[in-house]
């Protein structure tokens, strides 16, 4: 089993992956991809996956693990994610902003193994949302108090959830801790709108609008992975809905208010170490909060912090 995890986290576009390369390289460890779509093979662009260089310079894993026909669930990747950690005994660096992947290992979610049922899936967008949330809240009303009214996703599947194995999914739900330590590490600033401009600028440049047209051209434009962020802007500009310049101002409006939320997300979490990312001692920095963890008296902090 690892000897500790240090996770990095944050807003897209803060400079997680740089930062968690030169990270990597000190700890002589690995790095496992908190990310919800780098998952998939040939959605690389648009989700500002390492390049071949950096995959080259320091092991990954959890990225290009399946097609993007596959659905991997959350439990798929709490699943895989486990295993890898299971088999080592470093200290390696879990690095992303899909912050429920975060939270699927650092506080070990208890989650219902149970994979999407396409067909009830449809019968119950075919009654609305209008009848499924009421539906909710008579068999399992622990978990309709947690979700909004509106939220068509989370109803169906808690729904799903429920029909597929007989009992309410809050009675399936909880966490059980890993016994190791835990550091988290968080970048944000400022800056970050023009980051996004830049990155969402570097994307287009480097082929975007290309990679959109051949996932839609294997595929299918139906595919559920080209209506996510940068994808379904850029399949409106295929579609002649829109100009290329206006799918970059969406693109970059978009991920604005995904940063947002991502922001809201892991700011609730008090264990977080935040820094500016336009820092320029940032590597000291950041490299002298993970060498005071990995002493033996923080270490022990840490571990009780999180029980």
């Amino acid at each position: 089993m690892v000897a500790g995890l240090i996770v990095l986290c944050g807003p897209t576009a803060t400079g997680k992956t740089r930062l968690a390369l030169t990270l990597a390289a000190r700890l002589n460890t690995i790095i496992l991809s908190a990310d919800s779509r780098q998952v998939y093979r040939e959605l690389n662009i648009g989700t500002a996956k390492p390049t071949a260089t950096e995959l080259a310079a320091i092991p990954h894993r959890l990225i290009d693990i399946c097609d993007p026909t596959e659905t991997l669930t959350l439990a798929d990747y709490q699943s895989r994610a486990q295993a890898i950690l299971a088999q080592r005994q470093d200290i390696p660096l879990l690095v992303g902003g899909t912050g429920l992947y975060i939270k699927a290992i650092t506080q070990g979610l208890k989650i219902p193994r149970v994979p999407p049922q396409p067909e009830l899936r449809a019968q119950l967008q075919t009654l609305g949302q209008g009848h499924c949330y009421p539906m909710l809240q008579q068999v399992d009303p622990t978990a309709s108090a947690k979700i909004h009214p509106n939220d068509r996703t989370r109803t169906i599947r808690a729904l799903e959830v429920f029909y597929v194995t007989g009992r309410p999914m809050s009675a399936q739900q909880g966490e059980c801790p890993p016994p190791y330590p835990v550091l988290y590490l968080g970048l944000d600033g400022d800056l970050l709108k023009t980051r996004i401009a830049e990155r969402v600028e570097a994307m287009i440049g480097a082929g975007l609008v290309a990679e959109v047209q051949g996932l839609g051209d294997r595929h299918g434009f139906d595919l559920p992975l080209l209506k996510t962020l940068g994808y379904g802007e850029i399949c409106q500009y295929l579609q002649g809905a829109i100009s290329l310049e206006a799918a970059r101002e969406l693109i970059i409006r978009n991920t604005a208010q995904f940063a947002k939320r991502q922001r809201t997300w892991f700011r609730a979490n008090p264990h977080i170490h935040w820094f500016e990312m336009e820092a320029e001692d940032l590597v000291a920095q950041v490299w002298e909060t993970v060498e005071g963890w990995r002493s033996p008296h923080h270490r022990s902090q840490s571990v009780s912090d999180r029980s």
